[in-house]
């Protein structure tokens, strides 16, 4: 197990690289000049020339991101060019915000389609289509959509929850978990459809194993094959789609974000976006990859712990 972890931390350090480079690349190529956003239309072509060179954008791309990974490496990723704030503090106030609700979304359609399809593959055809057709919505309703949907209801209509807006959790855990509820579900809908298929096909190919037959014949409750035995076995391929799903998320987050005006990294990577804040994009990029690297190398212990030949391996 310490070699596959070994193994994935030093495949993290190139993906990284790579992805903080074609960033830095994609970003610094986008049409427009950092200067003139932060100087306005109105400044004459010398002080934007002045600006350009103060900031180092009068360099090529190589020598700047060269600039850029000397700090990098150490934990510096600069200053923001909107509001002169070290980058690392405004990602480390966003970053729970960000993780609340993917983790939370994550959780979501985890326990839904674990069930819904736990349920399909156990029960008739008649439920299990009943089911299927459940899951399905969660393909056909887009996720602005969704929010608006459960705004109207649960924030207008019935006004159980906000509407928009973060309570943090050290100011009130109650306030904080109303303000994840809509947020959270909106964007862990989707993953409950292909959890749901996932796990209706594990399943009914687990329940067709000979071990299955002999626990029965044993005598053993049929929950307890269904939940313990059945479902541990099945469940390989549906932590190898929820890590994919929080992957996915990540960049679903950017969008509801904005729905529910929460101060994620997302939010934040849409207003950087707009002022080619250039420093702050790198930063939410390298933390969005860090991000997919914890999340893999937790999926491969997970793996382990279910299934021992994979530690070895």
């Amino acid at each position: 197990m310490l070699r596959l972890v070994i193994r994935r931390l030093a495949l993290a350090v190139p993906l990284v690289f790579v992805v903080s480079f074609i960033t830095f690349g994609l970003v610094a190529l986008t049409p427009g000049d950092p200067a003139v956003d932060l100087l306005g239309t109105s400044a004459s072509r010398a002080a934007d020339a002045a600006l350009d060179r103060q900031l180092g954008f009068n360099r090529s791309i190589w020598v700047q991101y060269w600039h850029w990974l000397e700090k990098a490496v150490h934990g510096n990723f600069g200053v923001s060019l909107l509001n002169q704030q070290a980058v690392t503090t405004q990602l480390n106030q966003r970053l729970p915000v960000t993780l609340a609700l993917v983790i939370g979304a994550t959780l979501v359609a985890a326990v839904g389609g674990i069930a819904l399809g736990t349920l399909s593959a156990t029960h008739g055809v008649r439920v299990g289509r009943t089911t299927d057709a459940f899951a399905m919505l969660g393909f056909a309703i887009p996720t602005f959509w969704l929010g608006i949907v459960l705004v109207d209801i649960f924030a207008v209509k019935l006004p159980l929850l906000p509407a928009t807006g973060w309570v943090p959790l050290s100011q009130s855990a109650w306030g904080w978990l109303k303000s994840l509820v809509l947020p959270v579900v909106t964007l862990g809908a989707g993953g409950i459809t292909a959890v749901t298929k996932q796990t209706r096909d594990a399943m009914r190919e687990t329940l067709t194993r000979e071990y299955v037959y002999a626990l029965r014949a044993d005598g053993v409750a049929e929950w307890r094959i269904v939940y313990v035995h059945a479902l541990r076995n099945a469940a390989i391929p549906i932590l190898t789609l929820l890590g994919t799903i929080f992957v996915g998320l990540l960049g679903g987050s950017v969008i509801v974000e904005q729905v529910f005006t929460l101060p994620g990294l997302g939010s934040l990577a849409v207003t950087a976006t707009q002022a080619h804040d250039l420093p702050v994009i790198e930063g939410i990029a390298v933390y969005f990859a860090l991000g997919v690297v914890v999340v893999n190398l937790a999926v491969d212990l997970l793996y382990g712990w279910l299934n021992p030949k994979a530690r070895v391996s």
